[in-house]
C-alpha cells in the first residue's frame, strides 16, 4: 500500500508585532512575544515548537517595542531568524504576512501567533499537520481546538466542521464548537490579492472558504489561549497541577 508523502514545511511566520493591548500592564513594559509563560517568553515557546518540527527558517514580524524583541531573537541560534520590520506601520496578520512575501516564498508555510501554547497530545500536533496538509486539497489547514478543552476566554467559538475536515464560520447568536488555535499551514501567494497596508488573515480565509479549500485539523491537546493576564495566570496554574 501506498502511504501519503508528508509534506515537508520548512519556513514558519511568527506574527509578533501586536501591540498585545489585552494583555497590559505587562505589555506596558515589553511586547507581548516577551511576556514570560511558566518561566520563559512566549516567543520562545514558539520556536521550540517549529525547531521540534523541522522548521528551518523563521520569519519574525515586528513592531511594538520592536528593539526589545530584536535583542532577544539574536540569542536563538537553533533556527535562521529573519525579521520583517513593520516599525513604521502596523500591518495585523493579514498584511503582515503580505508584507513577508519577499521573505517567505511561494511554497506553503506555517504562520504561527506568538502567544498561542498548549500542552502537547499524542503526537505533537505540528507533525500531525505536516502529515494533513494536502496542497490539492487545500489553500490553508487552521489547528483548531476543542472550545470546551481550552484555558482562557473562548467566546463563542469560531468554526464548526464537516467529516471531512472542512470549515465554516460560526453564524450570527449562534455557539460554535472549535476556536482557531493560533497556527495554520496556507499558501503565501494568496495574500498578494489582498489590499494595500492593514488587514486580517480573515479576509483571505473568506476567500478560501468560497472555493471550499479551507480545512481544520483538532488537537487532542489543551490549547492555552493567554490573552490577558488571568488567562496566564490560569493557564500557569493548569500546568502546576498536571
Amino acid at each position: 500500500m501506498n502511504q501519503k508523502k508528508v509534506s515537508r514545511i520548512k519556513r514558519a511566520i511568527i506574527m509578533g508585532a501586536g501591540k498585545g493591548t489585552r494583555m497590559a500592564p505587562l505589555t506596558d513594559r515589553m511586547p507581548k512575544p516577551l511576556v514570560p509563560f511558566s518561566g520563559r517568553p512566549l516567543i520562545d515557546h514558539a520556536l521550540d515548537r517549529l525547531v521540534a518540527a523541522g522548521i528551518e527558517e523563521v520569519v519574525v514580524n515586528l513592531h511594538y517595542m520592536a528593539d526589545m524583541l530584536e535583542a532577544h531573537l539574536k540569542s536563538r541560534k537553533d533556527v535562521r531568524i529573519i525579521l520583517s520590520d513593520e516599525r513604521d506601520l502596523l500591518l495585523e496578520t493579514g498584511g503582515g504576512v503580505k508584507k513577508a512575501r519577499p521573505l517567505l516564498g511561494d511554497d506553503p508555510v506555517m504562520p504561527f501567533n506568538a502567544d498561542s501554547v498548549w500542552v502537547e497530545g499524542r503526537e505533537p500536533i505540528l507533525t500531525r499537520m505536516m502529515q494533513a496538509w494536502d496542497p490539492v486539497r487545500m489553500d490553508a489547514l487552521l489547528m483548531i481546538a476543542n472550545a470546551t478543552n481550552t484555558i482562557g476566554e473562548v467566546r463563542r467559538g469560531d468554526f464548526t466542521m464537516d467529516q471531512d475536515g472542512r470549515l465554516t464560520r460560526r453564524e450570527p447568536s449562534t455557539v460554535a464548537p472549535f476556536m482557531y488555535a493560533g497556527v495554520q499551514i496556507i499558501k503565501p501567494p494568496l495574500f498578494d490579492k489582498g489590499p494595500d497596508g492593514p488587514f486580517s488573515t480573515n479576509l483571505i480565509w473568506d476567500q478560501i472558504k468560497e472555493r471550499d479549500r479551507l480545512f481544520g485539523l483538532r488537537m487532542d491537546a489543551t490549547w492555552m489561549h493567554v490573552g490577558t493576564p488571568g488567562d496566564l495566570a490560569d493557564a500557569e496554574t493548569f500546568l502546576r497541577d498536571l
